[in-house]
């Protein structure tokens, strides 16, 4: 009976799919309902095969393949995203590269940079970790059986799939970080709520009296990441047809709600999420115990309560009333203090190990990461100052801040969390070479130096020349002026991107060998004269 329904659901499925293929009004849509028809269609023949087949059991044990897909996925989207991001980079140094065609644009590849780096790697990394960290520390097979967390990682990356694809058609709804179309939300919200029922049905099942805080800074991710996508992704569709949609909320309202989300994606997606790999491969690489558990507790519980309210300062200057700019400006710097104690917490966790950081490339990218978070961390809130913000706003400034924290923090801490799980899922001894680690963390610290720093003095710049008038109280200089000063930095920038994206390609191909079970043969230590 149960197969009945199954097949029938499917087969209406993918009927309705090939209605939307006929009668979809824009191209992006028409693609869309096509690939999912052509899913839904095979789901229902396997389900006819399948049909009266006994399921078997899952396996006893933790469900690492699941796992092991989430890693191998985040390796691959990273070098994805991290290609885009040079090529766009090179855009604007050399505009001739958009080559003069719709999809290869900066208008549509700049989206699709984004959202790869952030929900296609840093995603796939968060939920790879967040389900292997949680089973360890609750000492229970994930929630929902093997099934439901393949849904969750098939249904993922066919959202990064679709949305991926609607950009490069012009498909988006105008709302940074959140630029996928209605039924590509609704996608989505469906995947979330069943990660977000493993993650939770796997804590209350455990084994182990203790809930352990990397384990609340992901469940705040989660929780957090599905208000923020529901109330910001209210929209009213034009036609059941058509990928275009209506924003719920208008004019300053939409503004508000846009970065009331936005900047907490940064807070819950790019910071709380990463916080919990923190807390845990941070004293596993290390071998040693966080250093302070109860700072760990005081800095998830200002985090929770601070973060929230800080959207604001995006908007400084605007028709954003200026008691709810002040309002964000207060809370970002207020929440300088319980982060730099996040910060402090994972560096002084190496006491007593700080020799390791001269043979352990590994343990040196998550200190790294660190760091980054901190340097992150100080500047976010000196920028929300209203007075330190009219010059950076709307510079390369806060682009340059934006890739430290993205580039230094989210990417340092997972290409280390991946040099940690890899040998462990696959079984090995170690990772195929060391020395390969060390190349993708030099490469990749110098090219964040390279970007953020040029970035740095471009908005500088930028925001001097914006703001120079003469005696008479004229502008001194064009924007057309600004935009041909900035050129070497653009270029030193693209470089410095070219850098990490060599970082990226090493790593991917130091997993793989490590995964085929390669071993590289080690320098042998000399004995001191």
């Amino acid at each position: 009976m149960l197969d009945a329904i199954k097949i029938a659901g499917l087969a209406v499925l993918t009927v309705f799919l090939a209605m939307a293929a006929n009668f979809g009004t824009d191209t992006a849509y028409r693609l869309h309902a096509v690939l999912l028809m052509l899913l839904a269609g095979g789901a229902t023949l396997w389900a006819i095969r399948t049909a009266g087949t006994p399921r078997p059991a899952d396996p006893e044990g933790y469900n690492d393949d699941v796992v092991r897909a989430g890693v191998i996925a985040t390796a691959i989207w990273g070098v994805v995203g991290f290609l885009v991001g040079v090529l766009i980079a090179f855009q604007l140094a050399y505009p001739a590269l958009n080559l003069g065609l719709p999809w290869t644009s900066f208008g549509r590849l700049r989206p699709l940079h984004t959202s790869a780096v952030i929900f296609a790697f840093g995603g796939n990394a968060l939920i790879a970790t967040s389900l292997y960290i949680v089973q360890r520390t609750c000492a229970a097979p994930l929630w929902g059986g093997r099934r439901a967390a393949w849904f969750v990682f098939w249904g993922y990356n066919l959202f990064i799939v679709l949305a991926a694809t609607g950009y490069l058609l012009g498909s988006t709804q105008s709302k940074e970080y959140a630029e996928p179309e209605w039924y590509v939300d609704l996608w989505l919200t469906i995947v979330w709520v069943v990660y977000f029922a493993i993650f939770f049905g796997t804590i209350i099942k455990r084994r182990e009296p203790h809930i352990y805080v990397a384990n609340w800074f992901f469940l705040a991710f989660i929780v957090t990441i599905a208000m923020l996508h529901i109330v910001n992704n209210l929209a009213i569709p034009t036609s059941l047809w058509s990928s275009q949609s209506v924003i719920l909320f208008p004019g300053v309202q939409g503004a508000m709600v846009q970065w009331w989300y936005g900047h907490n994606a940064v807070g819950f997606f790019l910071t709380a999420g990463f916080l919990g790999m923190m807390y845990y491969f941070v004293p596993k690489q290390a071998e040693r115990p966080i250093y302070s558990y109860k700072l760990s507790i005081i800095h998830f519980w200002a985090i929770i309560f601070l973060y929230i309210w800080a959207g604001p300062h995006h908007l400084h200057y605007t028709a954003l009333p200026d008691w709810a700019q002040i309002l964000g400006m207060v809370f970002s710097i207020i929440l300088w203090m319980p982060s730099w104690g996040g910060m402090i917490n994972g560096l002084m966790t190496l006491q007593g190990a700080w020799d390791k950081l001269r043979t352990d490339p590994v343990l040196r990218m998550l200190v790294v990461s660190v760091g980054f978070y901190g340097m992150a961390t100080f500047e976010g809130p000196m920028m929300s100052i209203r007075a330190v913000n009219s010059l950076s706003h709307y510079t390369d400034w806060t682009i340059g801040h934006v890739h430290s924290g993205a580039l230094g923090w989210n990417g340092m801490i997972t290409f280390g969390a991946l040099y940690y799980l890899v040998p462990r899922l696959w079984h090995r001894d170690r990772l195929y070479s060391t020395a390969l680690v060390s190349w993708h963390f030099w490469l990749a610290t110098i090219g964040i130096v390279l970007y953020a720093s040029s970035m740095w003095v471009s908005g500088i710049m930028q925001g001097l020349m914006w703001r120079e008038v003469d005696a008479q109280g004229f502008l001194v200089n064009s924007f057309a002026d600004s935009v041909a000063a900035a050129h070497p930095m653009y270029v030193v920038r693209a470089l410095g991107g070219v850098l990490y994206l060599a970082g990226g390609v090493i790593m991917l191909y130091n997993l793989w060998k490590t995964a085929r079970g390669a071993q590289a043969p080690e320098p042998a230590p000399v004995a001191a004269e």
